[in-house]
């Protein structure tokens, strides 16, 4: 049975999907861009401030179905330039000091809002 995950403190879909869904011991969370879920807007700045406005919006959604980064297992990394990636490495690292996920990390043609990351999540129990 699927359970849908919800908070106010993480961005708001913007088309039809759910900011998370919960699978069994499962949780599946969209991609998430860098969007403050204050002013709706996307975060100023360069890679750097953009991953960490995605870390904090997953943080949210991880805290909202009772998970931490500690239950993270795989991530997906949409960077719209590999040139991002040492700097989109050095904040997610800070997130993952210590038995760190899986993950793929992609070079994309564009990503919505125009954004520099997209990060997406699966955590389990």
């Amino acid at each position: 049975m699927k359970q849908i995950i919800h908070t106010d403190k993480a961005p708001q879909a913007i088309g039809p999907y759910s900011q998370a869904v919960k699978a069994g011991n499962t949780l599946y969370i969209s991609g998430q861009v860098p969007i403050n879920p204050e002013t709706g807007k996307v975060v100023e700045g360069e890679i750097k401030e953009q991953t960490e406005q995605v870390m904090k919006n997953i943080s949210a959604i991880l805290t909202e179905a009772g998970y931490t980064f500690a239950d993270v297992v795989k991530s997906t990394c949409l960077l719209s330039d590999m040139k991002n990636f040492a700097a989109m490495n050095e904040v997610y690292g800070k997130y993952y000091s210590e038995n760190p996920p899986a993950r793929a990390a992609f070079a994309v043609k564009e990503l919505p809002l125009g954004v520099l990351i997209e990060i997406e999540t699966i955590a389990g129990k």
